[in-house]
């Protein structure tokens, strides 16, 4: 991997606003959108690929496990609300909805590859990863790169399991503009193909006869399709009056909720029961730190402290990455609520080096779309925790 700046930035950061979807490249005071492209080259971007296959092959086969042995998910501590729906789910068949994940790898100091966690319910990222890439190249003005459209990859697989011409409802939490620019890229994109775009929030979805059905004022009608961007956790604090008809829709949805087992970071926590029942984690094991519960951790500095429902970076004690005070804060944290947490050991990032002699650490993301890899997302931070004030980064691949 290596880094290589993006000439005449400043347009090309215009550009990413109005033809990339990058609509808001600012978090607080900081800016989000690097001006860097991240260059792999074609054996790195294949071994990641085959990685990621591997791993989605027996995520599959982990949640087909727990969704008929649900004793064996207790340990995951499920918010309640959403435990007491899981046995709706014996019925679900993946051939019948579309699986999306996205798992982050990271390169360490000995150019080893591990993954930090799976993006299991609803990973974004989708028109950075689609778009941006090409955008990078354009400016670049190098024909040796190429890039994997992971827009298009999804979409192809939305052909296969959306009926010509149907109704699709892009359901997402609409009063924050980062969700709907995600859900805007791949509406307009899906309304090329033909399809009809509802955008809409959880709440404006019910259910008859385990089918789908729009209740937003003047599109009161069936859906074909439902293409969730709002976690379910969140859902379930929400409590809509029809959300629960999640759990057992025929209508092809993206994802089903069968993706809580592995979103929650506990999900290692269960890796010898699922192994005394012969279900195979190799490459889990292979590529994830090991993962502890809290109580079993007597030194906190060797390891990191998780939170297990966390999103994108939050309360993550990585001591060199915070302030002394945000890492006390989290660490009493912890102290208070333990089951809240994970721990996890601790791995060193390889930093890559600017040619101005900046170094910035690499979040990988790789898309895993019906067991396919799909394309890469990727962000990078001076420090070594991708959170929220992280810099979105095109990824781009040598030719041959």
């Amino acid at each position: 991997m290596k880094l290589i700046k993006i000439p005449d930035y400043y347009n090309y950061r215009i550009d990413a606003m109005f033809d990339c979807y990058k609509w808001d490249p600012q978090f607080e005071d900081a800016n989000t959108l690097s001006e860097y492209a991240l260059v792999l080259t074609k054996e790195e971007a294949e071994e990641v690929a085959t990685l990621t296959e591997q791993l989605e092959q027996e995520t599959e086969e982990v949640e087909l496990f727990l969704k008929n042995h649900l004793r064996f998910a207790k340990q995951l501590q499920i918010p309640k609300d959403l435990w007491k729906e899981l046995k709706k789910m014996r019925n679900y068949n993946p051939q019948n909805h579309i699986r999306l994940t996205r798992y982050d790898f990271h390169q360490t100091i000995d150019n080893k590859w591990v993954i930090s966690e799976i993006n299991s319910d609803v990973p974004g990222g989708f028109a950075e990863s689609s778009l941006l890439p090409k955008l990078a190249i354009q400016y670049l003005k190098k024909p040796n790169y190429t890039s994997i459209d992971f827009g298009e990859n999804l979409q192809k697989v939305i052909q296969k399991k959306v009926k010509p011409n149907g109704t699709i409802m892009l359901a997402h939490c609409t009063s924050f503009s980062d969700d709907r620019q995600v859900m805007q890229y791949l509406g307009d994109e899906l309304s090329k193909k033909n399809y009809q775009i509802l955008y809409g929030s959880v709440d404006h979805i019910t259910f008859k006869n385990k089918e789908a059905y729009s209740i937003l004022d003047g599109y009161k009608q069936k859906i074909d399709s439902i293409i969730r961007f709002t976690p379910l956790e969140w859902i379930a604090k929400f409590r809509p009056k029809t959300w629960k008809g999640l759990f057992d829709t025929t209508t092809p949805s993206c994802n089903f909720p069968i993706a809580i087992f592995t979103q929650t970071k506990r999900f290692p926590l269960i890796w010898d029961t699922l192994e005394k029942n012969n279900i195979k984690i190799n490459t889990w094991k292979k590529l994830l730190p090991k993962t502890m519960e809290i109580k079993k951790v007597s030194h906190q500095e060797k390891v990191v402290c998780k939170p297990a429902w966390g999103r994108v970076g939050e309360n993550i004690s990585i001591k060199e990455a915070c302030s002394e005070k945000e890492y006390e804060t989290i660490l009493k944290d912890v102290k208070k609520h333990p089951k809240k947490y994970i721990a996890q050991e601790k791995f060193i990032s390889k930093p890559l080096e600017t040619s101005s002699k900046q170094t910035y650490h690499i979040c990988l993301g790789s898309y895993a779309i019906d067991k396919k890899h799909g394309g890469f997302y990727a962000r990078m931070s001076p420090v070594p925790r991708i959170d929220s004030q992280a810099q979105d980064i095109p990824v781009i691949i040598e030719r041959t």
